[in-house]
């Protein structure tokens, strides 16, 4: 199982839901991991200082706020991420989070008076394109640059933010009340015309 699947299956255990329901299929491998991991949504995640935990669920709800649609605290992402850091990078790419997450917690402090999740939600979505425009020469940001491999050189703004967007998107409440869920089974309709404000769709097939 390669490490894309692997993020397929643990979003699928902290959200809750099935596969079908996400829209889409699982490898015998994937099944079988699935058949014999542990419940994530029982067992607790000890990994974050409590002070991190809270700047941590503050950037995810930053990147994907409530609106009249569910947020990233609504869907569990905080818990996602914590879990992802704790279990899932690799040691280089633990080394760029805990240094990304340890500068918010230290800098924002100084520069700001208090700490990232105490701030208007104005000042945090600043702090956040400030950390995108120091980032912008990733390949993380390369046009079309779409369901990839978790880029492992990544800078830590762009690791929490497809944490975040993947564990939303994969939960329950991003895949039926976010994205526009069909539940009819064995249908498919290739040319479903999208209005420019439309999202696009959560499926069971």
């Amino acid at each position: 199982m390669n490490r894309r699947e692997f993020l397929q299956c643990t979003a699928i255990l902290i959200s809750g839901v099935s596969a079908s329901q996400l829209g889409f299929t699982l490898s015998v491998e994937q099944t079988t991991y699935l058949a014999n991991a542990p419940d994530y949504n029982t067992t607790p995640v000890d990994y974050f200082t409590p002070a991190q935990r809270k700047i941590v669920a503050a950037m995810a709800e930053t990147i994907i706020p409530r609106t009249d649609t569910p947020g990233a605290i609504d869907a569990g992402v905080p818990q996602y991420i914590e879990l992802m850091v704790a279990n899932w990078l690799n040691e280089g790419e633990l080394a760029i989070f805990s240094a990304g997450l340890a500068d918010i917690e230290t800098r924002i402090p100084q520069e700001y008076g208090t700490s990232f999740d105490q701030l208007s939600a104005e000042q945090q979505l600043e702090i956040l394109e400030a950390l995108e425009d120091e980032a912008s020469d990733s390949e993380w940001y390369e046009f079309g640059n779409t369901l990839r491999e978790f880029i492992s050189e990544a800078p830590f703004i762009c690791q929490i933010k497809e944490l975040t967007i993947w564990g939303f998107f994969t939960s329950e409440e991003g895949a039926s009340q976010v994205l526009r869920y069909d539940p009819m089974p064995m249908y498919f309709n290739g040319d479903i015309p999208l209005d420019k404000n439309d999202s696009t769709w959560s499926s069971p097939l």
